[in-house]
């Protein structure tokens, strides 16, 4: 069972701000406490209760050993999702999602695949036999190759579920994990949908120190149960 965050914790990491007023999904509404200076104002009880069984989904995917693919093209939210990566192994997008990535995971397998290789040219010196400016053209192949798939070098099949940082602007993979039936999971934050989640919490999605906050907790949650 996962220990219940406070409403106060959640204020002090600024987890109740939402969008500007004007950019809001009106099924959001009741989880909103208010608006203050054209800025939706989330209710931080109903927050602290949505994470607390988001928390909880997430210790029973992982006790069962599945698989959660993290997904966020947020620049400030990069290094925070390589943390869940080394430290879970669970897989990573924190670059761009690439169209296709789910719905077309056979041909993403072969990137995968030609990503390692490269990896394996480089690491034995294989790459000497090219010419200066081959190895230079290659290396820039692995690199986009890294950027794209670097976070997905474990991931050998589908994953069990989706967690999507921001719905909104990563919508495609959230369409595309609906269309095949993946669990949903995620932080909606007042322009989202929130039908488009199986489990979520209402909260800030953008603050560095919010999603610090909250993806510090799922991650120690799939630490704890991994053990």
């Amino acid at each position: 069972m996962v220990t219940t965050i406070s409403a106060q914790n959640l204020f002090e990491h600024a987890c109740h701000y939402g969008q500007k007023t004007s950019r809001w999904n009106p099924k959001m509404k009741q989880f909103f406490h208010g608006s203050k200076k054209g800025v939706h104002i989330f209710d931080l009880n109903q927050t602290a209760e949505f994470l607390a069984i988001l928390l909880n989904r997430i210790e029973e995917i992982v006790k069962a050993k599945k698989t959660i693919l993290f997904v966020s093209t947020k620049p400030h939210t990069q290094d925070i999702l390589q943390q869940i990566k080394d430290e879970a192994d669970m897989p990573i997008v924190s670059y761009k999602w690439v169209g296709g990535l789910l719905t077309n995971f056979s041909n993403i397998k072969e990137n995968i695949l030609t990503m390692k290789k490269l990896r394996e040219e480089f690491a034995t010196g294989a790459i000497k036999r090219y010419t200066k400016k081959e190895q230079s053209t290659i290396m820039k192949k692995l690199e986009k190759l890294e950027n794209l798939f670097g976070g997905l070098v474990n991931m050998h099949r589908l994953p069990d579920a989706l967690f999507v940082v921001d719905g909104f602007k990563d919508k495609t993979a959230l369409e595309e994990a609906k269309q095949l039936g993946i669990e949903i999971l995620g932080i909606a934050d007042s322009n989202a949908n929130p039908d488009d989640y199986n489990y979520f919490v209402p909260a800030n999605d953008d603050s560095r120190k919010s999603l610090e906050l909250m993806l510090g907790h799922i991650l120690t949650t799939i630490l704890t149960n991994k053990k």
